[in-house]
């Protein structure tokens, strides 16, 4: 069967880190597998294990792609269990990745999606090791897809994905929203559940949080006079607690899971 190439373009996005050969074993293979491919790293310096720091970050930065981009996600603590690797399909771009929740946030957003789950031998090394299906199959997989091979040759198709169980905001009836930090970015900034969705239309809403409060919802950084906290809808689309040229997380010790409640004055 001739295959034509799908995309030039392959994304990487994983928690191994810049000083080990993990990546370069990665990038060795996809290389090798469809020579002349273009590979553009995302991060390595997702949280090792942590799926929701990854779901949040595909979340973020995969819409802005191109149509037909092969995105390549490797966080994956349960490498060599039962979870199963996979090639999905939504927003015109594809995912290679454990069917691990990785994609739920993504998914969110999209109308209709179809997946794969990885079992032919083309679309994986000949010998694959327990710990490294990041290089053994979905780097090959990738490679495959970039190739131009259709992903329904990968393996059966599957309906359902893993989600994970994320925290969703508590809305009572008085408009009261209480929500809670499930990220710190690389500023400090302080990224809630919370989204402008969940909020009435009057946007008067207080913040409190650790036994502070916050008035009004800000539209930009610079709303704050330096070292001032604010709350505003970040780039993400989520409520972020923010310190104008300093770091929410170390002035206020919000760290994941710490409640924050929006409340109508």
């Amino acid at each position: 069967m001739t295959h034509h190439p799908l995309s030039p373009l392959i994304t990487l996005t994983t928690d191994f880190g810049p000083r080990d050969p993990y990546v370069a074993a990665m990038k060795g293979v996809l290389h090798r597998e469809c020579p002349g491919v273009h590979l553009e790293d995302l991060s390595h310096e997702i949280g090792p294990g942590n799926l929701l720091e990854c779901a949040l970050f595909i979340a973020g930065a995969a819409p802005w792609f191109p149509e037909g981009t092969v995105h390549l996600v490797v966080v994956d603590p349960g490498v060599g269990s039962t979870r199963a690797p996979i090639i999905a399909r939504a927003g015109g771009q594809y995912f290679v990745c454990p069917d691990n929740g990785v994609l739920s946030l993504f998914l969110a957003e999209q109308l209709d999606f179809s997946a794969r789950t990885i079992t032919d031998s083309e679309f994986m090394l000949p010998e694959v090791s327990a710990t490294f299906h990041g290089r053994d199959v979905f780097a090959v997989s990738a490679a495959r897809l970039a190739a131009g091979f259709p992903m329904e040759e990968a393996g059966p198709p599957t309906e359902e994905l893993v989600q994970l169980n994320l925290p969703q905001p508590a809305i009572e009836e008085d408009g009261r929203v209480q929500g809670v930090v499930i990220h710190v970015d690389h500023f400090g900034n302080c990224i809630t559940n919370i989204r402008p969705v969940h909020l009435r239309e009057d946007t008067s809403y207080r913040v409190q949080f650790g036994g502070r409060a916050l008035g009004g919802i800000h539209g930009h950084y610079a709303a704050a006079r330096p070292d001032e906290a604010l709350a505003l809808f970040g780039g993400t689309g989520y409520l972020e607690i923010a310190v104008r040229d300093g770091n929410a997380n170390k002035t206020f010790g919000l760290d994941p899971g710490e409640p924050v409640t929006l409340y109508l004055p």
